[in-house]
């Protein structure tokens, strides 16, 4: 597999790009960035987490992007806040989207009644419903579907097979992955398990700007109203959002979460793997949920939450504590029955041999 080939940037160059400060050479000329192990000269790694540490004296790459300079280690060192998050802007710079296709293209479904912008690019198989708009510079991958009355903002990407049903709201440089569903029936029938009669959905999906969501996510429409992704949240691949759901801004979803039906999160809520949030609870700013918990009743802000039922996580570790004790504390309890038997038998037989008559 033929690798990319990137121009040279001096590090001093890309220290400027960062406003970070260089320790070492700053003529250096940087083509590509890799992990430590894989780094070799040219490439500029990074370290975000100390426990890797041991691995600056024999990377061998040409420079390092860390918090702080190590000593004695006769390294080049490009020297930030933040590692990662700048780490994040150099993959930008140094692997821009690339696109084979810009434009619209006469194999695409596009409405006479839509609405797309000249700067936007439509690929061939995508579909464009009646009444749709496409924002400028947005960019709708093949398979990607677009109902009747929906709206995409500027600058965002809809990857192969995205399905936006009607009049949902996507925002702008929103970024949907492939096979991602946004506005589709809530899971809403009356008298459930006699009639499973369905309730019309009639509300809407609104993403607002700098969402994004990945692969084969679903998002339900609410039943009145709207199910609302607020700005910069990052939802994870296969987690579900049920109708009329409001994702507050700057939350993070990690993958296989499932979150029932009118349900809040306010902002800055992190959920991790595998949790399920029950419907019509509320959570607060700043709250963090532990993977695989299950979460039946409100938390309020600035809490930490772990288990099934979720309780706070300083109480869950110490129940975890005493349940990984439970073989030894059933060993001991057993054997102090068992004792108690036999005091209790002996106590019995003197009793018995009072009461006889000597």
């Amino acid at each position: 597999m033929s690798e990319v080939m990137h121009v040279g940037k001096r590090l001093s160059d890309i220290a400027a790009y960062l406003e970070a400060t260089v320790v070492g050479d700053g003529t250096v000329e940087i083509r590509d960035i890799k992990g430590l192990d894989e780094a070799g000269e040219g490439d500029l790694t990074f370290l975000a987490n100390p426990k890797y540490h041991k691995k600056i004296a024999t990377t061998k790459a040409s420079a390092i992007l860390i918090h702080q300079p190590v000593e004695g280690t006769n390294k080049n060192f490009l020297i930030v806040k933040d590692p990662y998050g700048a780490l994040a802007r150099l993959l930008t710079l140094f692997y821009p989207e690339e696109r084979d296709f810009q434009g619209l293209s006469p194999e695409a479904f596009i409405d006479a009644e839509a609405a797309v912008d000249p700067g936007a690019t439509v690929y061939a198989g995508a579909f464009v419903g009646k009444g749709a708009k496409i924002g400028r510079g947005a960019v709708l991958y093949p398979g990607v579907y677009i109902g009747p009355g929906a709206v995409v903002g500027e600058d965002s990407i809809l990857y192969p097979h995205v399905t936006v049903y009607r009049r949902c709201l996507i925002g702008n440089r929103v970024i949907l992955h492939a096979g991602v569903v946004v506005g589709s029936d809530g899971f809403g029938f009356a008298n459930p398990g006699l009639e499973n009669r369905k309730v019309p959905q009639v509300g809407i999906v609104q993403i607002d700007d700098d969402v994004e969501i990945q692969a084969n996510t679903t998002i339900d429409r609410g039943t009145l109203g709207r199910t609302w992704i607020q700005r910069g949240a990052k939802i994870d691949n296969l987690v579900q959002i049920a109708h009329n759901v409001v994702i507050g801004e700057n939350s993070i979803i990690v993958s296989q979460v499932g979150i029932s039906g009118s349900t809040r999160l306010g902002n800055r809520v992190l959920i991790g793997g595998q949790a399920g949030l029950v419907g019509h609870i509320s959570i607060g700013d700043n709250v963090m949920i532990a993977a695989r918990s299950g979460v039946n009743k409100d938390i309020p802000a600035s809490r930490i939450m772990s288990g099934t039922p979720a309780i706070p996580h300083r109480d869950w570790l110490r129940l975890n504590a005493h349940i990984q004790r439970l073989p030894e504390m059933h060993k001991t309890l057993t054997s102090l029955a068992k004792r108690i038997e036999e005091l209790e038998s002996q106590r019995k037989a003197k009793e018995t041999d009072k009461e006889e008559p000597g």
